[in-house]
């Protein structure tokens, strides 16, 4: 069928024409019926021979002259239709003429005025019934693409955003990848049993989605509500992706284009949004009173966080933001998007490295940023494990630079983005960002001893999904690559969170702080990689170690098996955001780390990396480093030969040359 359709030409004008007047002279036959109520004896009284020339001369005349057949039949419009009325409409006027002019002369009327007015609306009916008839059945046939199968849909949420997913779904359904709504699905079990749009709603249980499954078969679903924390969701989405039934979702009501709802803004859902993550809310008002006028400083503008968090400020009436990065283009590439998304924000780049104290003195001496984002910092485990001396000279030392310059330029608050991994660290990248936290907090307090000075507070929280380097992107290439995906561990597990929610925040987390807080996020529960990686697999409509292999390689240097947000020796003191804690910890004497810290870095510019990796773990005691061949200055390691505890050996007689660390003069 499709294929005999899609092989038709258009029709020539001339077979139109004749449909039409064939429709008239119809209409016509249905006008004498009605009016004379069947009865033939009264209809053949009648001059039929003059009414069938009268009519045909007067609807030719009037179909040329308003070109009724010029229109293509399968596209048939509002214009069509229109030009079809007005062309009846002259018919009938003119045949009301002859009738008067018939009358004046005294003969009979050639066609009764009912019979007229009859005709005219049946002919109406028949003539746009056919074309609109035509057009359905190339809408429905021709259009669809070889091979495409409909796609039948259950949509999840039954609110105002689900009853307009259904009709924009509806309306597609003539289009060339049409669907077809089968039901809803609703969290509210108040809902079930009820109906919207003419379909029923069934409460969201695995119990009823796979009765829906055994029914109609459906091959995707529609998320339109947000995906808050639900058990009963989780097993039903993860229930989905099981059967390789696709999942789209919906943007939330306050992101729809142009506050109405568009067909192209059903995505694929993400891994993010299967997380089973409670949606976060901040009090706007609050951080638009503390970011209103201000001029902000954002280090490390480019990379994920910085710049997340550069998009949520342009909401507020700043009064200026300073993008600062090492990263020639993609600061650039920030620039140009905002510039494109926020035109009227007064945004400025400045390309430097906060190592480079003073670039960033003339940072500071040209734009006075009142709050900073000191967001700059190297973040990968097993590559800072290589090279602890850099890892140190940009953690370490790029934060002393920035917090030295905050009190020398009166900023009014400082705060520093750190990582779960700086709790009990493992690794060089953990304790270079708890030696930052050690120093900001110790100078805090130092500085409360004069009286009004710059607050510093430090935020803390865990993986970031979908930023740069993270274990989405890579896994979705590896998935593109057509796998293997690697693991590290099976029962390695992390805590994960959003960007825009760790922005989300951190910048709530300002209108808290006070100075010297260590803010430390709520995550929600532990996520195992592995699992994610399954999941992503499905995701993209395989099956895991079918179609893709999941391989396990063993933990790298540094890498532990879970994170921690909170110290054993850290107690949690809650704020009046309940994913916002306080981590309480240990305080410190500030000219001791001080002196500490610069030693530190003396070591960490020469490059002497097991210097370096020695006096960290003297700053931070609780280091203990894991699957490293740092493990060795432990104090308390075992002797591999008697098994007794013995003292922390000194660098060079650790490992031969060979597997010495990365060494650099910097």
């Amino acid at each position: 069928m499709k294929h005999f359709l899609s092989s038709l030409r258009i029709l020539p004008r001339w077979i139109i024409f004749f449909i039409d007047l064939l429709c008239v002279y119809a209409a016509l036959i249905i006008g004498f019926l009605l009016r004379f109520n069947f009865d033939l004896d009264k209809i053949v009284t009648y001059q039929w021979p003059d009414i069938l020339v009268t009519v045909g001369i007067v609807s030719t005349v009037c179909f040329i002259l308003f070109q009724t057949f010029s229109g293509i039949i399968r596209h048939t419009g509002i214009q069509d239709a229109s030009r079809v009325l007005i062309a009846l409409s002259c018919i009938a006027l003119m045949l009301l003429s002859a009738n008067v002019i018939c009358y004046g002369y005294g003969k009979a009327y050639i066609i009764p005025y009912s019979v007229i007015g009859i005709t005219l609306f049946s002919a109406f009916v028949i003539m746009v019934a056919y074309r609109l008839l035509i057009k359905a059945i190339f809408d429905q046939v021709a259009s669809s693409p070889a091979g495409v199968v409909r796609s039948k849909t259950v949509i999840y949420g039954a609110g105002r955003a689900g009853a307009i997913t259904c009709k924009i779904l509806s309306a597609q359904s003539k289009k060339s990848n049409f669907q077809k709504v089968l039901a809803f699905i609703d969290d509210n079990a108040d809902y079930s049993g009820k109906q919207l749009e003419g379909l029923k709603i069934y409460h969201a249980t695995v119990y009823n989605i796979e009765k829906l499954y055994k029914r109609y078969s459906f091959n995707q679903i529609v998320v339109t509500t947000a995906l808050q924390n639900s058990t009963n969701r989780k097993a039903v989405l993860e229930w989905c992706l099981e059967k390789k039934i696709k999942i789209l979702q919906t943007p939330p009501e306050s992101q729809w284009m142009q506050s109405k709802f568009s067909i192209r803004q059903i995505k694929d859902i993400h891994i993010e949004d299967l997380l089973n993550r409670e949606v976060i809310s901040i009090e706007n008002k609050a951080v638009s009173e503390e970011l209103t006028g201000k001029v902000i400083l954002v280090t490390g503008a480019a990379g994920s966080i910085g710049s997340e968090l550069v998009r949520q400020m342009a909401a507020f009436s700043t009064a200026q933001i300073i993008l600062c990065d090492q990263a020639e283009s993609p600061l650039h590439e920030l620039r140009l998007e905002l510039k494109e998304s926020f035109p009227q924000l007064n945004v400025h780049t400045f390309l430097g490295n906060v190592c480079n104290k003073n670039r960033m003195k003339y940072l500071f001496e040209t734009y006075h940023p009142q709050v900073i984002f000191h967001a700059a910092a190297y973040k990968h485990v097993p590559d800072m494990e290589k090279i602890p001396d850099v890892a140190v000279v940009n953690n370490v030392m790029g934060t002393l630079n920035m917090a030295d310059l905050s009190v020398l330029y009166n900023v009014g608050k400082f705060i520093m983005i750190s990582t779960d991994k700086a709790v009990n660290p493992a690794n060089v990248m953990g304790a270079s960002k708890r030696i930052a936290e050690i120093f900001i907090q110790s100078l805090n307090d130092h500085l409360q001893q004069d009286g009004p000075h710059t607050a510093f507070i430090t935020t803390r929280f865990g993986n970031v999904l979908g930023s740069t380097g993270s274990v989405v992107p890579r896994f979705k290439k590896l998935i593109e690559q057509g796998g293997p995906v690697t693991v590290t561990h099976p029962e390695v597990t992390r805590f994960f969170m959003t960007i825009p929610e760790a922005c989300q925040l951190v910048l709530q987390a300002v209108t808290m702080g006070k100075g010297g807080e260590i803010f430390a996020f709520d995550m929600g529960t532990p996520v195992k990689i592995a699992d994610l990686a399954y999941k992503m697999i499905r995701l993209s409509g395989l099956e895991p170690d079918k179609d893709i292999k999941v391989t396990f390689t063993g933990l790298r240097p540094g890498e532990k098996l879970y994170e921690e947000v909170l110290g054993e020796k850290e107690d949690a003191i809650p704020t009046y955001h309940k994913k916002i804690t306080i981590a309480k910890v240990r305080t410190y004497d500030f000219t001791i780390v001080e002196n500490d810290i610069h030693e530190l870095i003396g070591y960490a510019q020469k490059g002497n990396a097991w210097k370096v990796v020695e006096l960290m773990k003297h700053i931070v005691p609780e280091y203990k480093s894991n699957n490293s061949i740092f493990e060795k200055l432990d104090a308390g390691a075992l002797d591999e030969n008697t098994g007794e505890q013995q003292p922390v050996p000194g660098p060079a007689a650790i490992l031969p040359a060979n597997q010495q660390p990365i060494t650099h003069s910097l």
